[in-house]
């Protein structure tokens, strides 16, 4: 009976991430769906710029132009890589997309009033992140990282369907696909990140986190597990003000959006696995290295 309190504190992690995650995944496989139906290989080629200097911060704006957050990102890019969008950009928006639109900064900005320059490092660091990973991507990473057979399930999909169907029909076929097929990740992340959030606790993370080293550390571990949404992640930063240093509260608002839990499953549904781990040890390096630099 002793853990019933804590089992129900573990269901009401879980719904909560749930809730909180699932209209982006939604608005993310709509928007997937769409590109997969109306915007051809041919238009995504064009559209992306050729010069490698040109093509990142083109990436990064994407992610300025269209605010999807991280749990919606990872299925358009998925899209977009198979399309014809190189893989650093496609990278690149992947990492900055979530952080540096609108919405993010402007609650960013909201949640630390007494430090309103933390929503201009935040995207800065963001951009430079992306810009440092997209560049590893493009000279060390040579094969499609697509998962096996996804690459051409994606093609089958797209060709039997929009045969048999009118581009909304497929639209919404494709959109019914991709969530059914990330949803699993989703809930088995979530799953994950409440059971953590319940059984590990906050005073042993902060306990762990004296000095500048493992403060990053901590705090990063933390944006990893508690799996947060990067609409309302600056406000549990913030309540974090008093115990850490800034720049390790920033490392939590740029770790997060880019890697956590329940995206790290959803990249594993996507991408092949040694590209996943490959990835996330780049980014959480190079989070680490910038943030520290940061003169915040």
């Amino acid at each position: 009976m002793e853990w019933s309190p804590r089992w129900l504190d573990v269901k009401t992690f879980f719904l909560s991430i749930i809730l909180e995650a699932i209209p982006f995944v939604l608005l993310g496989v709509f928007f997937s769906a769409f590109i997969q139906t109306f915007v051809t290989e041919e238009q995504v080629r064009r559209w992306t710029p050729k010069n490698t200097l040109v093509a990142l911060p083109f990436a990064g704006l994407l992610g300025f132009i269209f605010p999807v957050c991280e749990c919606a990102i990872i299925p358009v890019v998925r899209r977009l890589i198979q399309k014809g969008m190189p893989l650093h950009v496609g990278v690149v928006f992947l990492l900055a997309g979530p952080i540096v639109n609108p919405v993010v900064l402007s609650s960013t900005y909201t949640a630390f009033t007494r430090q309103p320059d933390m929503a201009m490092y935040r995207g800065l660091s963001a951009l430079v992140v992306a810009f440092i990973v997209g560049l590893l991507v493009l000279f060390f990473v040579k094969k499609n990282p697509l998962r096996l057979g996804m690459d051409a399930q994606i093609k089958h999909e797209a060709s039997h369907t929009e045969a048999s169907r009118g581009k909304l029909s497929a639209t919404f076929s494709h959109a019914v696909d991709e969530f059914f097929d990330m949803g699993k990740f989703l809930l088995f992340g979530a799953l994950i990140s409440a059971l953590l959030q319940v059984f590990v606790s906050r005073e042993t993370l902060l306990g762990i986190g004296q000095t500048p080293f493992t403060s990053h550390l901590v705090m990063m571990g933390m944006a990893y597990i508690l799996s947060l949404c990067s609409e309302a992640d600056a406000f549990i930063a913030a309540s974090f003000s008093n115990t850490f240093q800034s720049s390790s509260l920033l490392a939590f608002l740029v770790f997060g959006p880019m890697v956590d839990l329940k995206t790290t499953l959803l990249l594993f549904s996507s991408f092949r696995f040694g590209f996943v781990i490959k990835l996330i040890l780049a980014v959480t390096i190079t989070v680490f290295v910038v943030t520290i630099l940061m003169p915040v």
